[in-house]
């Protein structure tokens, strides 16, 4: 059993508190709970009411401050958002002003470890992990807002099992997670739900229930840190087992805190038999629950309300946007009638971030990692001939994206020298990730490096042939929305067919080739050629991968069932960074090529 879970549980044990953690062994974890208080229960008569406030973030991803590391300025958009969990602790303490401290819980809906310079810094930079090494500032933050609990986020793996752990160890409140499994006794590898009560002068205290769950997409997405170790079941299937036990231990209300979207969706095709997006299916299948704040899709839902299929109740749904711009607000009335507590309704609402000021609490306890952060980000690595820019990437060949494509090459080269795969032609992808990153002419930071490359992905290499690049290739034109030849193109409306994503586009370096927007999808590539001449089906290729994309990410076709030929732990962004130190100058003409285009019926749109 972790160091933190029994460290909750011990404290329950010790002290009655109104408050228990269940870890994987469920009877010790229910032996462990205080015993129901008796006090007032003669004069909890009929009509007896109760406001409870649960409070939730969602997708935080490592942002205490409002500031942009990237930019090395204040966060700022077009909307006018602000972010960070300072801003977060303000309005806190504003809905506990209201309602009450001790009729407020608060809850995280996952994805808090990964996201910023300032969570890679303390992952693998200043590791939280080493001997004597620092807390988190994630960890710094939750607890002095005083977070009751989380649910754990895909991304909490992308470091390993150790630095989550780590993570875990480091909080005062636990991390849920009914799903995650151990992989050989499929026992609860984290505490599956938290439970809290509260104290009602003259009747029995409401006792509230969390449930956590995450993405089964984890198995895929790292699955070199989990294979073997954890599994991640369905989210409806673990629900189905886990509320009805909340129930029968008393709970008068059950909320979900699910790390998963409400589309119904998955982005990894047809490898798992569970679906990524599946908060609203677990509110529609699994009869008991009140409340789910929703998370990982990162939009913003201030209610969404779903009808139980089997009990026709209705579970009201909310999601605050991500990277702690919103908080969301459910407020639930409960009435005690026929000797229980009865929810009454439930109804949730957002607060904005951008309405406050940071909480000076928050910004004087992590002003020296912030500073620390800044420092490193600004460090000077190489200079830059000319200005590159990803904002016209997605539509464009771009000399930023080639930047990654030949970091990639390059690397993968190296690594099989000697090996019988040296030989083979070596080709990468790489995404247009962010539409506003610039690595100005001139100094070269790594924040400049950084923000070409927002995600902690590493490398790997895969054996695919010709026939596999081509359906792979087909497969990322379906980005493109289906523009006849003679229409008037506005480049807003050209891509994100069908809600693709930008990431899950992808370049493909060293290949030569045509994306014809008039045809319809499945039909678009042409003039595909390797090496001048048209594209062998039977050539193999060496392809370095991200991977999150050779685990599956995206479900593009082939490549997630295709051999391995190597692969590592150090992040794409770090090799950027180190290739261009190496080099000292960053010109085009060492890695910039004219690889495809887009084009209508034959003829360039561009």
């Amino acid at each position: 059993m972790p160091l933190n879970r029994r460290k909750f549980l011990e404290k329950t044990a010790a002290t009655g508190a109104g408050v228990a953690i269940a870890g994987g062994a469920a009877p010790a974890a229910e032996a462990a709970q205080a015993p129901e208080s008796t006090e007032g229960m003669g004069a909890g008569k009929h009509g007896k009411r109760y406001s409870l406030t649960v409070m939730g973030t969602t997708d935080l991803h490592g942002h205490v401050f409002n500031w942009d590391y990237f930019k090395n300025a204040e966060y700022a958009d077009k909307a006018g958002n602000a972010q960070g969990l300072a801003r977060i602790s303000t309005l806190v303490e504003q809905v506990r002003a209201e309602k009450g401290r001790c009729n407020t819980l608060l809850l995280d809906a996952g994805d808090t470890i990964q996201g910023t310079p300032l969570t890679y810094y303390y992952a693998k930079v200043d590791p939280i992990t080493a001997k004597g090494g620092p807390v988190h500032p994630m960890a710094q933050a939750m607890n002095a807002i005083g977070y009751d609990a989380a649910a754990l986020g895909n991304h909490e793996f992308n470091y390993g099992i150790e630095t989550l752990r780590r993570f875990e160890e480091q909080l005062d409140f636990p991390l849920l997670g009914a799903n995650a499994v151990d992989a050989k006794t499929l026992k609860p590898a984290f505490p599956p739900y938290f439970v809290k009560r509260f104290h009602v002068p003259g009747a029995p205290p409401v006792k509230v229930a969390v449930l956590g769950l995450t993405n089964p997409g984890i198995a895929i997405w790292d699955k070199a840190y989990v294979q073997g170790k954890l599994a991640f079941p369905g989210l409806e299937e673990q629900a189905a087992k886990w509320v009805p036990k909340l129930r029968a231990m008393g709970a008068d209300v059950v909320v979900v805190s699910a790390h998963s979207g409400t589309s119904g969706k998955s982005s990894y095709g047809d490898q798992l038999p569970y679906v990524e997006d599946a908060a609203a299916n677990v509110a529609r299948q699994v009869p008991g629950i009140d409340a789910i704040l929703v998370g990982h899709a990162h939009l913003e839902i201030p209610e969404l309300k779903v009808v139980n299929e089997q009990t026709g109740k209705t579970v009201v749904l909310s999601e605050p946007l991500c990277y702690a711009e919103r908080l969301t607000l459910f407020d639930i009335e409960l009435v005690f009638s026929r000797g229980r507590w009865q929810v009454e309704s439930v109804s949730a609402s957002l607060r904005n971030s951008n309405t406050v000021a940071d909480d000076p609490k928050i910004t004087k306890l992590l002003d020296d990692e912030h500073a620390k952060v800044v420092a490193y980000v600004n460090q000077v690595v190489g200079r830059a001939t000319e200005t590159l820019t990803t904002v016209d990437a997605r539509y464009k060949d771009a000399p930023i994206i080639d930047l990654i494509t030949k970091v990639q090459e390059d690397v993968v080269r190296a690594a099989l020298a000697g090996t019988e795969y040296a030989a083979l032609p070596v080709i990468a992808q790489a995404s247009p990730f962010s539409r506003t990153s610039e690595i100005p002419a001139g100094d070269v930071t790594i924040r400049d490096l950084s923000s070409l490359y927002v995600y902690d992905n590493t490398l790997v290499a895969k054996l695919m042939t010709g026939a596999q690049v081509r359906a792979y290739l087909e497969y990322s034109a379906e980005y493109y929305v289906q523009t006849a030849a003679g229409a008037v193109v506005d480049v807003e409306k050209l891509t994100n067919a069908n809600g693709r994503p930008d990431y899950n586009y992808d370049y493909v370096s060293g290949l030569s080739y045509d994306i014809d927007v008039a045809q319809p999808a499945g039909s678009r590539i042409g003039n595909l050629t390797f090496g001048g001449a048209p594209l062998d089906d039977a050539q193999q290729f060496v392809f370095a991968v991200n991977n999150y994309r050779a685990n599956g990410g995206g479900a593009f076709p082939y490549v997630a069932s295709a051999k391995e030929l190597w692969s590592e732990s150090t992040e794409i962004r770090t090799r950027i960074a180190e290739w261009v130190t190496a080099k000292g100058v960053l010109d085009p003409k060492d890695f910039a090529s004219v690889d495809w285009k887009l084009t209508r019926n034959g003829t360039p749109m561009f």
